[in-house]
């Protein structure tokens, strides 16, 4: 990716949302999808566990997690997880909607994880928003599918 100023290369600045420009100094912020993601645009060395596609390097409410374009389907690191939920619940007050229950099949789903390709563990998520997760504990990853974060964060409670 190239500066939109002077057109030299940018860098994507660790743990951030940004790329900057080591020659004329600017920043550049990619546009949120309508996800709420910034695709960064630099692949992820992970595949996606959905769709086997590469996935690339994403930010959501400050936060580094890893997309998928095809699916948009996201890997969130555990530790980041309750932060990126109470920011977007803050920056989308009111919803309080009771979501439906979720599909019991997907409970059936096996996806390896991206990172380690041991097996993930697929079940009810214990907060709001009736969905079911897939997380690898051993690598501290969940797996949301497209539309997954959005039911947590307008659920009640």
């Amino acid at each position: 990716m190239n500066c939109p100023s002077c057109g030299a290369p940018l860098r994507l600045t660790e743990n951030e949302e940004s790329f900057r420009c080591e020659y004329c100094g600017g920043v550049y912020r990619p546009e949120e999808n309508d996800d709420g993601v910034r695709v960064l645009g630099e692949t992820s060395p992970m595949a996606c566990p959905a769709c086997a596609v590469p996935m690339f390097q994403a930010a959501l409410s400050g936060h580094r997690i890893t997309y998928c374009q095809q699916c948009r389907g996201m890997l969130v690191p555990m530790s980041d997880f309750l932060d990126i939920v109470e920011e977007l619940h803050t920056q989308h007050p009111g919803h309080g909607r009771v979501q439906p229950p979720p599909d019991r099949k997907e409970l059936d789903r096996r996806f390896a994880c991206p990172n380690c390709h041991r097996p993930m563990d697929t079940h009810f998520y214990e907060g709001p928003g009736n969905i079911i997760i897939e997380d690898c504990s051993a690598c501290g990853l969940n797996w949301l599918d497209a539309g997954e974060l959005l039911r947590v964060v307008r659920a009640p409670g």
